[in-house]
Order: structure tokens, then sequence, then C-alpha cells
């Protein structure tokens, strides 16, 4: 491990801490590997029901380390780290069979912006901004952002995003779903997305998988095979602990606890 990745665990969450505050949290190769590797091992660690990403000090993260791209630029594929970092990353993410929620605080730009997007939850403040900062430097999108993106703004406004490099701030961010939730405050961004992580930690883990699987097929596979990927997700839950428990407790009057399996 790195310290440009802080690792802490709690109550069934992990958070994710990118800690490069002086760059704003901007992603060298020795975090983007840090950070692949251990999204790579959270996925099938039992013991993690909920992720937290967020970034140290003012900033949640402003994609690429330029400074270290211009070095970059001196080899024969200079963006290679996409298919060796930016990919793998952005697969775990929308792959993860848990909740991440994301503690947007103050900017998330180009590929730290397509992070935050990967998230199934985003917390942000007065002072978040979304920058798909790419085409200010040449570039198209990564991270996945050219999927996640318009499914949350729509076309229109994902294409004014990534040509035009507009920048959205909390209120506009709120209103067309990049947010969905925004403090009064910006030190409450991460504790209240630590909250939303510790309620989902302690929710039917293996439900919410299949929530999250029958979700991101549900864009790209006719009617009738999104049927019977929820009539497979629901056989494999009927299967589960937590759905057992669940319903001999609500029958019985009890207290429904969900242990993850």
């Amino acid at each position: 491990m790195t310290d440009s990745l802080l690792v802490e665990r709690a109550e069934g969450v992990v958070t994710l801490t990118f800690n490069r505050p002086d760059t704003l949290n901007s992603l060298t190769t020795e975090l983007k590997v840090a950070f692949r590797d251990e999204l790579a091992a959270l996925a099938t660690d039992a013991s993690c029901r909920a992720i937290v990403l967020a970034g140290a000090g003012r900033a949640f993260c402003v994609g690429q380390d330029l400074k270290e791209h211009v070095e970059n630029l001196k080899t024969g594929d200079p963006l290679a780290t996409v298919r060796e970092h930016y990919n793998p990353i952005a697969q775990s993410l929308a792959t993860m069979p848990k909740p991440v929620v994301a503690a947007v605080r103050g900017a998330a730009a180009g590929a730290g912006a397509s992070l935050a997007l990967l998230a199934d939850f985003r917390v942000g403040g007065p002072g978040t901004s979304f920058s798909m900062a790419f085409a200010g430097i040449g570039l198209s999108a990564d991270t996945g952002a050219s999927q996640t993106l318009p499914r949350l703004v729509g076309h229109a406004k994902a294409t004014e995003m990534l040509m035009l490099g507009t920048k959205v701030k909390a209120d506009e961010a709120s209103r067309i779903g990049l947010l969905g939730t925004v403090t009064e405050d910006d030190d409450q961004v991460l504790p209240q997305a630590l909250e939303l992580a510790k309620r989902l930690a302690t929710g039917p883990t293996h439900a919410f998988a299949y929530i999250k699987r029958t979700l991101g097929a549900s864009g790209h596979i006719p009617f009738a095979e999104a049927l019977e990927l929820e009539a497979e997700a629901q056989s494999r839950c009927g299967f589960t602990a937590d759905h057992r428990n669940a319903v001999e407790s609500f029958v019985n009057k009890r207290p429904i606890v969900f242990e993850g399996h």
C-alpha cells in the first residue's frame, strides 16, 4: 500500500481516500495502481459491505496528474494508462457487488469526475463541482464517462459537459442527477457519506449486488432478457440466509437484521 491511498475500515465500511491534497488528489501511476488493486481485493472481501470514496483536503479528485503525463508523452503510447489503470478501475467500480458512495467534496474533474459517476451514491456540498475536463487538453473521455454521464444527465447535457468542459456546480448537479445529497456545509460531506454507507452496510448485501447487476444491464438488453435476469436474481436471493431470516422476522414481528449472507 502507498501513502497516496488511505484505507480505513469501520462497521463493515471501507473508506478509500485519495491522499494527495497538495495536488488536489491528482492521479499518479502509484495511486492508480494502489486504487486498482484495492478495489479488486474488496470485490471478494466479505468483511467489506460498503465502500466510500473520498479525497483528502479541499478536492475530491481532479483526474490525471499532468506533470507525470508530460513524461508519458515521451513514450510510444502516452495514454497506455487508460487500458492499464483506468479501465480496470472503472470495471471494478461498475461491477462492485456492494454499494459504493462517493463523498464529493470540492472539485471532481476529468477522470476524478468519472470515478464519482461510477459510484452508486454521490454526496456533495456547496463547494462541489463536476468538470469533464478532457477536451480542454485535447482528449476524449475515459473511465466510463461516455456511459455513465449520459445515463445520469441525458445525451444533450453530457455532450455539452464533455465538449465544452462546462463546470457544473452543486445546485445544478443536484438538479440534473449528479448529486443525490447536498449538505449545508462542505465539512459534512464525508460524515454524511459515511452515515449512508454504514446504513447500506447493514442491508442485504447479496440483494444489493443483484440490484446493481440488473440495473447495469437494463440499458442494453431486450426486455425479455431483463425479465429472465430479474428471475435469476430473485432465485439466487431467495436462497440467502438474509432473505429467509428477514421473512421469518417480519412474520414474527421481530426486528430484521441482515448479516450479508
